[in-house]
């Protein structure tokens, strides 16, 4: 028996940052995102007893194996599929090893800007609940991963990733104080999502090297009460609900007024949200005919979202291809992690699918 999973990366449409602790644990955060049609893999095939455990990270060439008695030690080696192992074993099979070969890949580096980390530790998630057969719901899997990667791994970020790789399709997500989430699924119209997409490019000038650092800097100005960046994250929050309003109206010079504003209202939260090479590739869009413009994600690099008018697609288009950075189109997906499984040749039974 195989088992796979993957679940959707998403853009960041608006109130990005205020999912970030300490600030939603005081003001709480809005956020409004859509998965795409890029993903997170994994394969997990079983072991038999006593064999070790194979971590293998396709993408970058990655493999790390050992005993599989838990806990894998987290030493910089594919410590998210450790952390993810550890806890399954811990907290789900009563400590006991679980030998196996697991094999992941991603379709977008991490420091993309669009989730990239959370979503392959939602898709490893995901495969053990396949596998091992496990009640766990949307929430249960979005704050397991949340968990695992910013308590147990320690990696700094937010709270909107997991969710949207683990939901799928358009949310706006609300994160309360106490760890408490909401997620309300919106109903987009199909004329309006495919308008979105017709407008819609992603340009990719690189991995972001500052994410962490930038995640890190925003919730120091909270701690400081640093007025400037608070305001800011207010003003996140803000638009996240206008753009929604004028997501579920259709109403696009509303759209692209929130995302301008909001672009300008995240600049603000810490100095490195921007830099000479973001501001001329935004420059050079918007001298192609980009009506609107932002970053997905923490900021320093990784994918922008750029919303076009659709006759002026092909000029921008050409315009970014100029440039050392790649562009290229999406499309939206409705559903998010999935898990599935293979049964190899000869054994009875046939492949099913969560």
């Amino acid at each position: 028996m195989i088992v796979r999973a993957r679940a959707p990366l998403r853009l960041g449409l608006a109130g990005g940052g205020t999912d970030v602790s300490p600030y939603c644990d005081r003001y709480g955060g809005l956020t409004l995102n859509v998965t795409i049609d890029k993903y997170a893999y994994t394969v997990i095939e079983p072991r038999p007893q006593g064999t070790g455990v194979r971590l293998v990270a396709a993408d970058n060439r990655t493999a790390w194996e050992g005993d599989a008695r838990p806990p894998l030690p987290l030493d910089g080696q594919l410590n998210l599929h450790k952390g993810v192992y550890n806890r399954i074993v811990r907290d789900f099979n009563a400590g006991r090893p679980l030998p196996l070969v697991m094999t992941t890949h991603t379709d977008a580096p991490p420091g993309s800007g669009l989730g990239s980390s959370s979503t392959l530790v939602v898709s490893m998630i995901k495969a053990f609940v396949e596998w091992l057969n496990l009640p766990l719901g949307e929430y249960e899997i979005a704050r397991l991963a949340y968990e695992i990667e910013r308590i147990d791994v320690g990696l700094s970020g937010g709270r909107q990733d997991q969710y949207a790789a683990t939901f799928g399709g358009f949310n706006f997500m609300e994160f309360h104080p106490g760890e408490r989430v909401v997620v309300n699924p919106l109903r987009i119209k199909n004329w309006i999502i495919s308008e979105l997409e017709a407008s819609l490019l992603l340009y990719f000038g690189g991995v972001s090297r500052d994410s962490a650092k930038i995640i890190d800097e925003q919730a120091d100005n909270v701690k400081r009460n640093e007025v400037e960046a608070i305001d800011a994250m207010h003003a996140l929050k803000a638009e996240a609900i206008a753009m929604k309003e004028a997501l579920l109206k259709g109403d696009f010079d509303g759209l692209v007024e929130s995302l301008n504003a909001g672009w300008e209202a995240k600049k603000r939260m810490a100095s490195s949200i921007s830099n000479p090479a973001i501001e001329e590739a935004y420059a050079l869009a918007k001298e192609a005919g980009m009506r609107a413009g932002k970053v997905s994600g923490a900021g320093g690099g990784g994918f922008m979202m750029l919303l076009v008018d659709p006759v002026r697609r092909m000029d921008v288009m050409r315009a970014m291809h100029e440039t050392q950075g790649q562009v290229s189109t999406c499309h939206f997906t409705k559903y998010g992690t999935q898990g599935w499984k293979i049964y190899a040749p000869g054994r009875s039974g046939e492949g099913t699918r969560r």
